[in-house]
């Protein structure tokens, strides 16, 4: 049985919406105010929400504002419930994240259409959702045993020349092998986190409920995080003088989660050290305006085909023989998902033997408009 929550300070309202919602055949609970009404959400995870706009105290708007920060009721379906001299704020409502709204009085048909016209958007939300977990799951089927594979041989070949060679083998040679496995086991942990990763991008890619909530989150000062990232990575590689960083972008934020801004920095600058020799220049460029935030990574590296770059983002790039050649792996991919949720662009240009030209664009804002 469905669950909903009705959310009015109006006695009537909550009296003959629940007792033709419960004739209809759902679980109906009410609240008369909007702390009891996030209280009573929180507690029972209703499958749908229906509330008043105008209430004493905390008012509808703060309610829905309420339920869209708090994870596990997120994305319950919310329809406002207004009196016709507030359906001027109606589009407000909309914009902060409602799904609907029904002017008062409504009619029983009014009610019922509102509701199936939620329960059918939430399944066709369930079945695009699945389907897509779905497909990507295909296809990770192709990379996913090879990745694992070539790391595995790499531990178990190492492992195996330790254990048959244990008498003749120095302790230098054993030092070497122990950093052999613990890099192999440390890429076998990126390979995972990446996978999952993935996975979590492309679900929320199919539910626009998600997709509106991460472009809510921000991230300020990009380019001293982007700087900060930079500089560790050329530790890792110890190549400090191998990278020049040129640019301005002060003073502004930009709409993406901090951890999710960290992964396509890290995974940019990363591959342009990875596949790119010490001694070989790698430059990066920051800039900004009132509404974009630009950076772009250069390297000298080996290069990418025109069609390894076609088929970064598009799943068949999971089939085995093309992954294969292709040897970006899902660090490239995933910063390339990340940026298009967020509403942002993403370009490669490439030349093989010559090297690679990433760069993208976020949206951002001054941060004197906090």
């Amino acid at each position: 049985m469905q669950k909903i929550l009705i959310i009015d300070d109006a006695e009537f309202i909550l009296e003959s919406t629940s007792t033709l919602l419960r004739f209809e055949g759902y679980e109906v609970y009410t609240a008369n105010d909007g702390k009891t009404g996030i209280q009573t959400a929180l507690e029972i995870k209703p499958d749908l929400i229906l509330c008043d706009i105008s209430m004493p105290g905390i008012d509808g708007f703060q309610v829905l504002s309420k339920i869209r920060e708090t994870p596990e009721i997120a994305t319950v379906p919310f329809i406002f419930l207004t009196a016709f001299t507030e359906k001027q704020n109606m589009r407000l409502g909309m914009e902060k994240g409602a799904d609907d709204y029904l002017v008062k009085p409504y009619t029983r048909d009014e009610l019922i259409s509102a509701l199936e016209a939620q329960w059918k958007k939430f399944k066709n939300i369930e079945r695009q959702v699945q389907e897509k977990i779905e497909e990507v799951g295909r296809n990770l089927n192709y990379a996913l045993p090879h990745e694992f594979r070539t790391v595995l041989n790499q531990v178990i070949g190492s492992a195996k020349y330790l254990t048959t060679n244990a008498d003749d083998i120095t302790k230098d040679e054993i030092i070497e092998l122990g950093n052999d496995i613990i890099h192999s086991a440390q890429r076998l942990m990126k390979i995972t986190e990446n996978f999952l990763v993935f996975i979590r991008i492309e679900s929320f890619a199919s539910n626009p409920e998600k997709r509106r909530r991460l472009r809510e989150a921000r991230t300020d000062e990009p380019a001293a995080m982007l700087v900060d990232i930079a500089s560790l990575l050329a530790a890792k590689y110890d190549r400090y003088d191998d990278i020049d960083i040129e640019g301005i972008a002060e003073n502004i934020y930009i709409e993406i989660a901090t951890d999710s801004f960290h992964k396509i920095i890290d995974e940019l600058i990363d591959n342009a050290f990875k596949f790119s020799e010490k001694g070989k220049k790698i430059k990066i460029t920051i800039a900004a305006n009132d509404d974009k935030f630009y950076a772009s990574i250069i390297d000298q590296g080996r290069g990418m085909t025109q069609e390894q770059i076609e088929n970064i983002g598009a799943y068949r790039q999971f089939e085995r023989q093309i992954y294969e050649q292709q040897g970006v792996g899902l660090g490239l991919i995933i910063a390339k998902r990340l940026v298009e949720l967020h509403d942002g662009e993403f370009s490669i240009s490439s030349e093989v033997g010559v090297g690679t030209n990433v760069s993208f664009t976020l949206p951002a804002k001054p941060a004197a408009h906090i």
